[in-house]
């Protein structure tokens, strides 16, 4: 439920929460109007809604920098251990509302806007959600961010800035259509270029031999150039760092190129490589082995490895040595936490590295690499476990193909050791998958390559030991753990139903806001019949202005007194969503063989996007909106059963 609009609503809510402070809203009004005029060059004669957004945005992010500037001088200052979370998705949202609410802004901000005339809701309904992930696995890596920046951990996000994210969905007929998500089209106004810390990245050439040592030549170069998000912890001045790197082409042109007239033809190849960052692949647990989504995988690996050990030198540790640096302490000061096998490139990438630039032995390298590099598994099912050709990367990345062979040959000697005599065990843990064409398993690679192994709940950790990883768990058991997924209720909760967050807090203070077993105290109030009520009302008054949402957005009149019965994620055979069909079906033809029967009212809303491909989940799509038709048209059913399809579900759509 997002906030209230009407102004005894809104001073109600405010004055559960604290008065904004008078101070606090006149210099918010003075700063919304000093960006207004010098930053978006604008007055109130002129700006649109979209520019009192820009304005609200820039107000707020003024009061991340010295936050977030500051945090970074701590963490040189005590040089910590640092996280690095890669991932090919952060399914990050919209930030304003979630930055004023971890600033403690929300209220003044609200106060602020409300004197100047204008609508909180109508502004946060402009901004483009940063949908850069196609769900669970985005969403977890965004929910961690904000829950190590709350711990005041020192931890980063290493993604990529895709320039579309994941489509925008529309219902046409009862068909899913997709649209380009141009979510860059006016600006982001909470990322910072650092074209100071472009990073060039190598792609296709050969091995050379030398006496030096092992070099990749000829190889094809670009740029990655990094933009930074604040990501602020929940009202603990702390502001972390997601760094996200977009491709773009290297300025050189062979001088001959402007006399043999292949000079515009040249300009126009640099398309070629800044496609690298262009679009999300909208695939959720399916493997596409495309050689533009194995580009992406290195891509932001071999940014950010560079970028780590940059930082790693540079810290007080590291540079201690100014002839060489040591890199014995690397593991302590550096955890790289892959999520999933996308960034799985970062461990032949760190070895390369340490191996053929540092000079370090291959077993010093290894050391370090395996302490360093730990992997979260998100799945089971087969056509998601990513298995690249032999032949691809014989192209692309003929260096990482040499020390995957050298990684998976002492691998299967270890094997061969503990197995003697095994042929079958040694042929299912092998990195390299024989067949035409011979494949890499990248799940292998993480686990042979890694230090700690999680499924991302209990059962599913037990299922990795006892099925899909059994040979690797009996090799190591102390490697495989698990860490079960969780939420950032700051966004969740605080964010999503301010309503209920309020009266727990009048209940048991605002702790459990940052420690969720908090929320244990409300035990105490279960036969509480005035907390019993305020719960029920919060929730009535949720349901109505949702009601009032559907209605608006898709035309269906529904009983807000019905259950709300709701299944959004990805549309997948195996989500099971055509089971959910086949129980509206029985329900509605209950309704209609008995009409004259009790039934509890029901609205039935599922929501999801199908990946573009997949042609049977389109059709699950199909089936839900012919479903909804019959169901909702249907005057002896009436609103005791009701079906509707929630259009392009979203992150900001949760917020409703």
């Amino acid at each position: 439920m997002s906030r209230p609009k009407t102004d005894m609503e809104r001073r109600k809510q405010i004055s559960v929460r604290g008065l904004a402070g008078v101070e606090n809203v006149t210099d918010l009004k003075k700063n919304f109007n000093r960006h207004l005029h010098f930053t978006l060059v604008k007055d109130r004669n002129v700006s649109t809604p979209r520019d009192y957004y820009f304005a609200l945005a820039h107000t707020v992010r003024d009061h991340l920098v010295g936050r977030w500037i500051r945090t970074q001088q701590y963490y040189y200052e005590k040089d910590p251990k640092r996280i690095y979370y890669l991932s090919l998705e952060f399914y990050m949202g919209r930030t304003l509302q979630n930055t004023m609410v971890n600033l403690g802004l929300q209220n003044a901000c609200d106060e602020a806007i409300y004197q100047l005339g204008l609508d909180m809701e109508e502004l946060e309904d402009i901004e483009e959600d940063a949908g850069l992930g196609n769900g669970g696995l985005g969403r977890l890596a965004a929910c961690f961010l904000d829950s190590m920046a709350t711990l005041g951990l020192a931890a980063y996000g290493y993604g990529i800035r895709y320039e579309f994210g994941i489509f925008n969905q529309k219902i046409s007929n009862g068909w899913q259509v997709e649209e380009a998500d141009d979510w860059l089209r006016y600006g982001n106004p909470w990322e910072k270029a650092r074209p100071e810390y472009t990073i060039p990245v190598n792609f296709y050439g050969r091995v050379d031999h030398t006496p030096e040592g092992i070099k990749w030549v000829d190889t094809q170069v670009v740029l990655a150039l990094p933009y930074d998000t604040p990501v602020p912890g929940y009202k603990n001045n702390t502001v972390n760092t997601m760094r996200l790197w977009s491709a773009k082409a290297p300025n050189e042109f062979k001088l001959e190129d402007f006399n043999v007239g292949g000079y515009i033809q040249a300009v126009l190849d640099r398309n070629l490589a800044e496609n690298i960052s262009r679009v999300l692949y909208p695939n959720d647990n399916f493997f596409e082995g495309k050689e533009l989504r194995l580009k992406q995988e290195y891509f932001v690996v071999a940014a950010t490895l560079q970028d780590v050990i940059r930082r790693f030198k540079s810290s007080k540790f590291g540079s201690r040595d100014p002839v060489r640096t040591t890199f014995d302490a690397f593991p302590d000061k550096v955890a790289i936490q892959l999520n999933d096998t996308h960034p799985a490139l970062a461990i032949p990438e760190l070895m390369r590295v340490l191996v053929d630039v540092e000079h370090l032995s291959w077993e010093k390298a290894w050391e370090v690499t395996n302490r360093t590099c730990a992997y979260t598994n998100h799945t089971v099912l087969p056509e998601a476990l990513e298995r690249w050709p032999v032949h691809l990367f014989e192209l692309l990345l003929p260096r990482h193909l040499s020390i995957i062979y050298e990684i998976n040959r002492r691998h299967l000697e270890n094997v061969g050791k503990k197995y003697p005599g095994d042929h079958d065990r040694m042929r299912r843990m092998s990195l390299i998958e024989e067949g035409d064409p011979k494949r890499i398993n990248m799940a292998h690679l993480c686990i042979v390559g890694a230090h700690a192994v999680n499924g991302v709940a209990r059962i599913h950790s037990e299922i990795l030991k006892k099925t899909v990883f059994k040979d690797f768990y009996e090799n190591e058991p102390e490697k495989f753990q698990n860490k079960t997924n969780g939420i950032t209720p700051r966004r969740w909760l605080v964010l999503c139903n301010s309503g209920l967050a309020d009266i727990i807090a009048e209940k048991i203070g605002e702790d459990y806001i940052c420690d969720l077993d908090q929320l244990k105290k409300l035990l105490a109030f279960v036969n509480d019949e005035g907390f019993i009520r305020a719960v029920a009302k919060v929730k009535q008054e949720n349901k109505l202005k949702f009601s009032v949402y559907l209605e608006k957005e898709y035309k269906v009149k529904i009983n807000p007194n019905s259950m709300f019965d709701v299944q959004v994620k990805r549309i997948h055979e195996y989500k099971r969503q055509l089971l959910n069909c086949l129980h509206i079906i029985t329900m509605y033809n209950r309704i209609k063989k008995e009409p004259n029967k009790q039934y509890t009212p029901r609205t039935v809303m599922i929501g999801g996007k199908a990946a573009p491909g997949y042609h049977m989940a389109k059709l699950i799509i199909r089936l839900i909106t012919a479903i909804g038709d019959v169901v909702n048209n249907d005057p002896v059913v009436g609103d005791r059963l009701k079906v509707i399809y929630l259009e392009n579900y979203r992150v900001s759509l949760a917020e409703k």
